[in-house]
């Protein structure tokens, strides 16, 4: 495990990514263990200092609280280590903090990552890969979910461990289903159905739907339909070059998105899924996309107003062969630490991956769990009765077939590409450009910026 001696690569690296605020980190709060219970493990062990692990995560809110939570358990049973989470903001903000520790003791043992930075983080050369940890652990994977894992896997190693992940749905109010004349058990499952559905839906004061201009469902809806972001493989067989943004399956599924628009069947509310799952649990719209790791507050935001329903997330039509993309992030293991902080940092993230930590993090937060073992766990069972709508999500993630579409595309600059994807969808719903025009755009701004990163890191 060598230590990490190319701060000026990794610099630069990062401020090449640091360009915008992804949309996906969470924004305030969070706490950490502090140095009260590193003194606390140290006595509890006779003395001896306990190895201390400083885990670096974005988690704010309850979320935040259900990861401390965690970290409590692992440390009330681990007498000879002591994990210190401390919360570093966005995952962009954390990255930033990253990059400022570099070549310094500073930095965390562990830092959680968001899906999107995996191709960045591998190419800073800043990180022990866990896969060597498995290997020397012998460590039994293969209760853990394919499809998230496939994600993280690069030349069929894993450099780090997933953690938290989710997909997109469709949710859908059944009481303005019902009121409209449609079947609330049979949710609209193609673009056309879609399309007819918030026809039907919308009335005074309800429209049919409204979708964030979120570049993560850009991405998502392209992955249903078998078509991939990059190419190369979607940067997996080799480093991706150019971006296929303005693919056809690109300005179909744009076109359909703006004609709903256009028809005052879809509301623009713009970038933020909050305002849409706002909207929705005011009964202002009747369909919308939002993560499976939503589900329990849309549900709980809704109350005893109306039902809520979930679904599949759409395709162009029933024939179309895919499936979705894991979302969230993952725990990366920093090689500038002491071995034995690092070997510290791994039986923290097997204590993670454990079925009842699993359990405990789904119910608590609303993300898969990792490991198919948990939905063994009684109290897994429990909340799925609780929350039958997450069997959709759970039902979805096992129906992807695997493929390079739904792995998920890899680049360098992935946070910057999203952002101009999102511009793009602006564009075009703004009635700006045309769908095959913003798309051309963005997806030359972006092969220019893949270009640019790939000289950077000598690819």
């Amino acid at each position: 495990m060598k230590p990490f001696g190319k701060k000026s690569l990794a610099m630069m690296l990062l401020s090449c990514m640091m360009l915008i605020t992804a949309a996906c980190g969470t924004s305030s709060g969070g706490q950490a263990s502090g140095e009260d219970t590193a003194n606390a493990a140290a006595s509890a062990s006779g003395g001896s200092s306990p190895v201390k692990v400083v885990w670096w995560h974005s988690m704010s809110g309850d979320v935040g609280k259900a990861a401390q939570q965690l970290v409590d358990e692992f440390n009330a049973s681990h007498k000879d280590i002591v994990v210190q989470a401390e919360y570093q903001g966005t995952y962009d903000e954390s990255l930033n903090k990253l990059k400022a520790s570099l070549g310094s003791d500073s930095g965390p043992s562990l830092i959680q990552v968001y899906e999107i930075g995996s191709r960045f983080m591998i190419d800073t050369k800043a990180i022990t890969p866990v896969q060597q940890f498995i290997d020397a652990d012998q460590f039994d994977i293969s209760n853990l979910e394919p499809n998230i894992l496939n994600y993280y896997k690069f030349d069929d190693k894993l450099y780090s461990m997933p953690f938290n992940t989710s997909n997109p749905i469709l949710y859908y109010n059944k009481d303005a289903f019902k009121a409209a004349g449609l079947d609330p058990e049979k949710p609209p499952a193609t673009y056309a159905e879609v399309a007819e559905a918030a026809k039907k839906l919308t009335k005074q004061g309800q429209a049919g739907g409204s979708f964030a201009i979120y570049g993560w469902f850009m991405e998502q809806l392209l992955a249903n339909q078998g078509a991939e972001l990059l190419n190369n493989g979607n940067g997996r067989t080799s480093m991706a070059t150019a971006s296929q943004l303005n693919s056809d399956a690109a300005v179909k599924t744009l076109d359909w998105w703006k004609q709903m628009v256009d028809d005052k069947s879809l509301l623009n509310l713009g970038r933020k899924t909050d305002d849409t799952s706002k909207a929705f649990a005011a009964g202002q719209i009747a369909m919308t996309l939002d993560s499976t790791a939503s589900l329990r507050s849309i549900v709980k935001a809704a109350g005893d107003k109306f039902e809520v329903g979930t679904a599949f997330l759409p395709k162009p039509d029933a024939a179309t062969k895919g499936g979705v993309i894991v979302g969230g992030a993952s725990n990366w293991i920093l090689n500038n630490r002491p071995e034995a902080e690092q070997k510290a940092a791994w039986e923290f993230i097997k204590f993670l991956a454990e079925p009842k930590s699993q359990a405990e993090w789904h119910i608590n937060t609303g993300y898969f769990p990792i490991t198919t073992k948990a939905y063994d766990e009684q109290n897994v069972k429990d909340n799925m009765k609780q929350y039958p709508q997450f069997q959709t999500a759970v039902d979805q993630l096992h129906q992807t077939e695997p493929s390079l579409a739904t792995q998920g595309a890899v680049m360098g600059v992935f946070p910057e590409a999203r952002q101009l994807t999102e511009t793009a969808i602006e564009e075009v719903l703004n009635n700006k450009k045309t769908s095959k025009q913003a798309l051309d755009d963005a997806a030359k701004e972006i092969t220019s910026k893949i270009e640019e990163y790939n000289k950077t890191v000598g690819h």
